[in-house]
């Protein structure tokens, strides 16, 4: 496949960008702008740029991640997880270290026009996203902290962030959305260390699959996608029923992409869980957001 890529071309950029995780970016915006306009408080301009600004940060910690794993020589003939650009020689080391640059500029630009809207701690809150998506794959994820950092840069940061620069505050709903958004986009870095445990070891990378062992990653998928959907029981609490009714169909996609996972249980086959799970975070969100305009 890399011998029909021209290095350093719009395709390989594609592909090194790997649209398919924007997912997670999108999930936790279209959450909190759903409650924006549940609370009649809907801002289409600081609503977008956040969409923007998460893209951006994401399609970064993408180049980041792939950099990183290249100069560390992570990258073996043996893994089963999506081909990164600079072993396949798609892109460039130094090439990717100015798409790095000018992405990330790009991203801070989206985030200082929130200003706008917000107040200056939001500042701080766009340099911590850009140091966490370094450390990350530097230091972070080889000390079984990937599941909280996603559940705190995928659910709280972005759902509170987006919620706030609408309607100018922070409420106890706009939480409970940010705990589901980050419990929902953590099944898709729970399967990606499932299917990558035994090379995660060999590397010496501390997942919390890595560390405690498959069956453990399996029972970590399940409750986890549980409860993502048990947050809209406090929704529903809240006078949100629909987002819990609406929810629920999220349930029995959940529960037969994990027995399928349990069933494939390792190889290059839980790539195409990878794929479902992507899709079933995306019906959750658009499950939830549905539940709470209506």
């Amino acid at each position: 496949m890399s011998k029909a890529i021209k290095t350093n071309s719009a395709k390989a950029w594609l592909l090194a960008a790997r649209p398919k995780t924007l997912t997670g970016a999108w999930i936790p915006v279209i959450i909190a702008t759903a409650l924006a306009y549940s609370d009649h408080s809907l801002k289409w301009p600081p609503a977008l740029l956040c969409l923007l600004f998460a893209s951006l940060m994401q399609i970064a910690a993408n180049f980041i991640n792939d950099l990183i794993d290249f100069r560390k020589g992570t990258d073996r003939n043996d893994r089963l997880g999506p081909e990164r650009a600079c072993a396949q020689g798609w892109i460039t080391p130094r090439a990717m270290e100015t798409g790095i640059a000018i992405t990330l500029i790009c991203a801070c630009g989206a985030g200082l026009l929130l200003l706008l809207w917000g107040s200056l701690w939001l500042i701080a809150i766009g340099i911590a996203c850009v140091v966490f998506a370094f450390l990350y794959t530097t230091f972070l994820s080889y000390i079984g902290l990937g599941d909280l950092l996603v559940f705190v840069f995928f659910g709280f940061v972005p759902v509170i962030c987006t919620y706030y620069v609408q309607t100018g505050t922070i409420t106890e709903d706009a939480v409970i959305c940010s705990l589901a958004s980050g419990l929902v986009i953590d099944l898709l870095l729970i399967i990606n260390n499932y299917r990558d445990r035994d090379t995660d070891r060999h590397s010496g990378k501390r997942t919390l699959i890595a560390l405690f062992g498959e069956r453990f990653g399996n029972r970590q998928y399940l409750i986890t996608g549980i409860l993502a959907w048990a947050c809209c029981i406090a929704l529903a609490c809240h006078q949100h029923i629909m987002a819990l009714v609406l929810a629920s169909l999220f349930l029995p996609l959940h529960w037969m992409t994990w027995r399928e996972m349990v069933r494939i249980h390792h190889g290059k086959e839980l790539n195409r869980i990878l794929g479902k799970t992507s899709r079933n975070m995306f019906v959750f969100a658009i499950l939830v957001a549905l539940g709470l305009i209506v």
